[in-house]
């Protein structure tokens, strides 16, 4: 019997566009401001940017670099591009010209797509060896980005893709840790990344989905691909800002849409904040929401989910499912069954906590170890970084540098990074702990915890506070406040007031913040 793959295709969620512009051609797929295309137009415009690649000289496994909001043209790249047999390289927007010098180099990209808006902070680089084309972001027939398409063949591609293992984009660490590393995902982990997304966020053909995440994070969690798999609408929004984010939950009916907690954090202290006549599902990753937040949440009727994931595992691999059962607890021991990380997603074969020699910690909800998983939705690796990579698989899973404890029902809970656990006189400090005590507190709009030299004790805990708008406080009031609520060895020494630094998804660079605390030292104690 022949062993060759004769009644199978290779994965790709490419394959979801060609699907839903056959079955939904008539269906809105992009909301855009006044801008509406249907499946089919979507089709048609990815098909058109993967022919103009063509004529512009691309090759097979070109690295193609797009610095762009999340716009239609940043939507049309996660196909048009790996439809071609290149890999998509999305860049942050927030990125400094040196930070985005340094992808363009390392990626080895040929091709950059750049919104005009963003030029003038990469303007001081030498683009020479790339092919540049800019996006004007009209949608007229002046935009260069619409004359790249329009002179193009609107003709469907012929299927390029022979091994679903073929890297389709390379996506470039946060910059939580340093220096962001590029990493390789597949044709096949897309697709089943995209599928446990639809399967656990619960998407189907009525789904309304409000990008307010970013696209170039981790795909946009793969729901660039998942949306477009199930025929629902995209909704695209170039920036963030909460009074126009209501609206739009009113006007395109929005069902779905996923953030930080930081950003949820700005939705439900909006002037415009009001009680959702249908439920809006918000599903949050980057840290723990805050039982003050998912009490706020619940007044407006958002339906929070919890995930967590990282870059090498195409964002989201575990959930914080919630049995029905539950919703008869108190609302405070909802809160904190709301705030772990859950179990794994679908496509996740394995989601364990495991101690320093890979073995499995007990499932007492105590005992802290570090998270580790494996199944097909896992990087290929890190581009050009043979060492990181060996480092971040061992004993046959990856191992993601985050430190959880297991609880008896399976469930994961996050207790802080490796880097951002604070040891002060042989204890261990949770900093999320202690974050979330202050994030309690009435003027507290956001906060983060790191660790700050001290001289007897090794280190200690300071805490650096963004308070609401029109609030007071002091540090005294906030350390006060703190010892109400946590053992004292836990409180901070210090606290600082004022704006944290973020990623663009708006994750608190703890790495900042632990280098101004730390500078002039030789080593850094946590």
């Amino acid at each position: 019997m022949s062993s060759e793959k004769v009644y199978r295709s290779e994965l790709t969620p490419v394959d979801f566009l060609r699907r839903s512009a056959r079955v939904y051609p008539n269906k809105t797929a992009i909301v855009y401001g006044e801008r509406r295309y249907t499946y089919a137009e979507f089709s048609e415009r990815a098909c058109r940017l993967a022919s103009g690649l063509q004529n512009a000289g691309f090759t097979l496994g070109d690295r193609i670099a797009i610095l762009s909001p999340n716009t239609p043209a940043l939507l049309e790249a996660h196909f048009a591009i790996p439809a071609l047999g290149g890999i998509l390289v999305p860049v942050n927007i927030r990125l400094q010209a040196d930070e985005v010098a340094h992808i363009l180099a390392d990626s080895g990209a040929r091709f950059l797509f750049i919104d005009e808006a963003l030029y003038p902070q990469i303007a001081e680089l030498n683009l020479a060896q790339l092919q540049l084309i800019r996006i004007a972001d009209t949608g007229q027939a002046d935009d260069p980005y619409e004359q790249f398409l329009a002179a193009a063949s609107p003709d469907p591609l012929l299927r390029v893709i022979d091994d679903e293992e073929t890297p389709l984009s390379m996506n470039y660490t946060s910059g939580t840790t340093g220096q962001p590393k590029g990493v390789l995902c597949t044709h096949r982990g897309a697709y089943l990344n995209a599928m446990g997304q639809i399967v656990e966020i619960g998407f189907d053909r009525d789904s309304v989905f409000l990008w307010t995440l970013p696209m170039f994070h981790c795909n946009g969690w793969c729901c660039t691909w998942a949306i477009t798999a199930v025929g629902g609408t995209h909704i695209c929004l170039r920036s963030i800002e909460p009074g126009a984010v209501w609206d739009l939950l009113e006007d395109e009916r929005i069902t779905h849409y996923n953030c930080a907690p930081t950003i949820q954090i700005m939705m439900v202290n909006s002037a415009k904040a009001h009680v959702l006549d249908k439920p809006v599902t918000v599903s949050m990753g980057g840290s723990p929401p805050s039982p003050t937040l998912l009490a706020q949440m619940k007044k407006f009727n958002f339906q929070p989910i919890h995930l967590y994931g990282l870059t090498e595992t195409y964002g989201p691999i575990t959930i914080c499912t919630w049995p029905d059962e539950w919703n008869a607890l108190p609302a405070e021991e909802q809160a904190r069954l709301r705030a772990r990380q859950g179990q794994g997603y679908i496509t996740a074969e394995d989601v364990r906590v495991v101690d320093e020699q890979s073995r499995d910690v007990p499932r007492d909800g105590e005992t802290i170890g570090e998270v580790a998983m494996r199944g097909n939705t896992i990087m290929k690796g890190y581009h050009n970084q043979p060492a990181a990579t060996a480092e971040a698989f061992r004993d046959g899973f990856f191992h993601s540098g985050d430190l959880a404890v297991w609880h008896p029902d399976g469930y994961i809970e996050l207790r802080d990074r490796q880097k951002d656990i604070i040891i002060s006189g042989g204890e261990n400090i949770s900093t999320i702990e202690v974050e979330q005590t202050i994030v309690r507190h009435p003027a507290v709009l956001e906060c983060a915890v790191v660790s700050m030299p001290h001289e007897k004790w090794g280190e200690r805990p300071k805490a650096f506070i963004a308070l609401k708008e029109g609030q007071e406080l002091s540090e005294a009031e906030i350390i006060a406040f703190c010892r109400d609520h946590l053992a004292h060895f836990k409180c901070p020494d210090a606290a600082e007031f004022g704006e944290l630094p973020k990623t663009s998804t708006g994750k608190v660079q703890k790495f900042v913040l632990r280098e101004l605390e730390w500078a002039g030292h030789e080593r850094r104690i946590n």
